[in-house]
Order: structure tokens, then C-alpha cells, then sequence
């Protein structure tokens, strides 16, 4: 009868210790999860902030000189610095630089990208077209993170060197599939544009931290103001 008592404190003792060991490793495997989370949301938010604020203090200083950047004539490449966008309904000071191409490379700098695929994406000084841009939702900046926040009547406004392009949204797709590549075609489908004009499209992720669909806000452009030497920001930009 000791013997089988015994045998059953062993045999809890044992289960109580594999219990054991598999909470700690549950607990361990958190932990990781949540530095990797840390990591891929703060982290990186943190150094694609800084060198986008770098890249975007070059470009200014490049427009400065005599030969600078942002000419009409000039043709871009990957990588290549447009311009800045601005979104009050975003936040009273957003700005976010503006580079060509939308892979990794640049969209992981922190920084809203120009479509070059499947459709070479306008810029604002084209006869014509849709300026088509992306940016990360979560992570490496994170700068369309509050695109749910524009709505339909909100300004949208493209700096460069020598003009303010000044658009209004017209339209917003809350979801669509990540492979609808009609979203920034010239024409976007499912904007009610009828025909050729001056757009914007700005994209990202949906929902919050997932890239399961793509959400879409579209507008048109309203005017185009010059930039004066002081740079006076047009009315939608001032704060009082």
C-alpha cells in the first residue's frame, strides 16, 4: 500500500514538473512574441522615422540649389525624392516625404511611395493622370496608419520645389481585395471618375495590422499654387 502511494507522489511530481516546464516555455515563447512585436512596430517606426526625416532634409536642401530637384523635366528613379504629402485629417503637422517605387526598399524607409506597377503612376504636373501612392499601415513608420481617418471633403495637398498641388477627396473604398490593381489605374475603377483628369489615390493595409486587403481614398485636384520664397503653405495647411 506505501509502495502504491509512493508510485502516485512520483507520478504527480513528474506531471507537476512537465506542467511546469511547458508554462515556462509558453511564458518564454511570449515573451519572444512580444519582442518581436515590439521590434516590428516601434522599432522600426523609430528608424524609419529617422531616416526619412534625413532624406527629406537632403531633398529640401536640394531644392535650394540652383539645379535643384522636382523639375517637370527631370526623369525619376527608384528611390528618387518627389516631394511631401500632407494630410491634416491625418494629423494638424503630418508630412510624409514622397519617393518613386513602392517596393520594400522604399516603402520600408518610412516614406508614401509612387505606383510604378502595374500602371506608371502620373506625377502632379502631367497633362493628366492619377498620382497613385502607398504606405505602410503598421511598422517602418507606419504613415498611412490613420488613412481611415480621411474622409470624403478632406484636403490633400502635394509640396514640391516650385508648386502646391491642392486635391480634395471625392471618394473612399474602405476594402478591396489586395490583388484590385483598378484602384490606380489612370482612370480609377471604382472611384466615379468617368474620365481622364487630375487624381490622387493613396492606399494601404486593412484591417489594422494585417495586409489581408487593400483600402483606397481617392480625390481630384483643385488648384495649383506657387510656392513663394518664404514657402507659405495654401490656407488647408495653416493652422490659424
Amino acid at each position: 500500500m506505501r509502495q502504491q502511494r509512493t508510485a502516485v507522489r512520483r507520478t504527480r511530481s513528474r506531471g507537476a514538473a512537465l506542467f511546469g516546464a511547458a508554462g515556462e516555455l509558453l511564458i518564454t515563447a511570449g515573451l519572444v512574441l512580444a519582442l518581436f512585436v515590439g521590434y516590428s512596430l516601434w522599432w522600426t517606426d523609430l528608424v524609419a522615422d529617422g531616416r526619412s526625416g534625413q532624406a527629406g532634409d537632403r531633398l529640401r536642401r536640394a531644392w535650394t540649389a540652383p539645379s535643384g530637384a522636382a523639375s517637370p523635366e527631370r526623369v525619376y528613379q527608384a528611390g528618387d525624392g518627389v516631394g511631401f504629402l500632407h494630410v491634416p485629417a491625418m494629423g494638424r503637422d503630418y508630412q510624409v516625404l514622397i519617393r518613386m517605387g513602392t517596393s520594400p526598399d522604399v516603402l520600408n524607409e518610412g516614406v508614401a511611395g509612387v505606383y510604378q506597377e502595374p500602371y506608371r503612376s502620373a506625377l502632379p504636373w502631367d497633362a493628366s493622370g492619377n498620382f497613385a501612392l502607398a504606405a505602410h499601415r503598421d511598422g517602418h513608420g507606419a504613415k498611412f496608419h490613420d488613412l481611415d481617418a480621411v474622409g470624403k471633403g478632406a484636403a490633400v495637398v502635394v509640396e514640391t520645389r516650385d508648386r502646391w498641388y491642392v486635391y480634395r477627396v471625392d471618394a473612399v473604398l474602405e476594402q478591396t481585395s489586395k490583388y484590385d490593381t483598378g484602384i490606380i489605374a489612370p482612370v480609377p475603377e471604382g472611384s466615379g471618375y468617368r474620365g481622364p483628369g487630375h487624381y490622387i489615390t493613396l492606399t494601404t493595409c486593412t484591417p489594422v495590422y494585417t495586409s489581408r486587403y487593400r483600402m483606397a481614398v481617392w480625390g481630384s485636384l483643385v488648384r495649383v499654387d506657387p510656392v513663394d520664397a518664404q514657402r507659405t503653405p495654401p490656407p488647408e495647411l495653416r493652422t490659424g
